[in-house]
């Protein structure tokens, strides 16, 4: 699932190439992807692209001051056309393709979802706000306003496990799956610790973790093309997605705890204190 540095990253790689662009068109091709119809999508046709930026995982291009908001969700991607083919496309059977933005100058980008299960989401919309996930955003993590303080009051009190707090996008926006195993992972911080047991220190700690780990990665994708960001993402992460490799911190075996539809990959020794994490799904299993 693209997080916000890799959002970021395609923010920055739209403006680049379709600000100043008129738009020609847009295809919709995965109907159940549109979330929205006021305005219609036919409305962005003979605008012009403004702007490009950011609200947590959501991607927002100004299009004359209507919004084309995009979720990507767990498997929606956008490719980069120097040119896009004439035909039109067929919708329907197992075609990734959920939408297409023509530019005036026959450049333009794809959205696709793969998998079965689809959650990428499309809004035309005349303010972000109108987004729901949008508007119940919390806080940035890459802003100045998300200080030591504010981290401390977004702890205080709350008695779910700091992983779950992390990747929820009404606390903190932005942070999904793997960048939460990374983030923990640089903090030595167990990924079930109680987020109210938070010491001064540990909230301090978490804090740097955050905002360091978010900002190399942003650095990293920084000017990468728009089909190098999911390379990119993989070979900078060190404990997510690499179950059963060597931590390459202290050299121990990166565990996983697997859940219903996802996992968390962490560290023992660098977090749990040599302990395993109880994965009470695969303990099911074998029982």
């Amino acid at each position: 699932m693209p997080e916000l540095p890799e959002v970021e990253a395609l923010a920055g790689f739209l403006r680049e190439r379709v600000v100043g662009h008129v738009v020609a068109r847009v295809d919709v091709l995965a109907i159940s992807a549109l979330k929205t119809y006021d305005p219609p999508v036919t409305a962005l046709g003979g605008l012009t692209v403004t702007g490009a930026a950011r609200h947590g995982k959501f991607l927002d291009l100004d299009v004359d001051g209507l919004h084309l908001v995009i979720h990507l969700a767990r498997a929606g991607w956008l490719r980069w056309r120097d040119e896009i083919p004439a035909r039109p496309v067929r919708p329907g059977g197992k075609n990734p393709l959920a939408l297409r933005v023509h530019l005036d100058d026959g450049s333009g980008f794809d959205l696709t979802e793969a998998g079965t299960k689809k959650g990428l989401a499309v809004y035309v919309v005349r303010d972000p706000d109108d987004v729901p996930g949008v508007a119940s955003l919390g806080p940035d993590p890459l802003d100045e306003s998300f200080t030591t303080g504010a981290l401390a009051a977004i702890v205080n009190g709350k008695r779910s496990q700091i992983k779950g707090l992390l990747r929820d996008q009404k606390v903190i926006a932005g942070i999904g799956n793997a960048y939460s195993d990374e983030v923990l992972h640089v903090a030595r911080m167990s990924p079930f610790k109680i987020a109210s047991s938070l010491t001064e220190e540990d909230v301090a700690v978490l804090h740097e973790a955050i905002v360091a780990t978010l900002r190399d990665a942003v650095e990293r994708s920084r000017g990468l093309e728009a089909q190098d960001l999911k390379g990119e993402k993989k070979t900078g992460l060190r404990v997510h997605g690499r179950a059963g490799q060597k931590c390459p911190v202290c050299g121990d075996t990166v565990r996983e705890v697997s859940f219903a539809d996802s996992a968390l990959q962490y560290c023992p020794t660098c977090q749990t204190g040599g302990k395993p994490l109880a994965d009470r799904r695969m303990s099911r299993l074998l029982k």
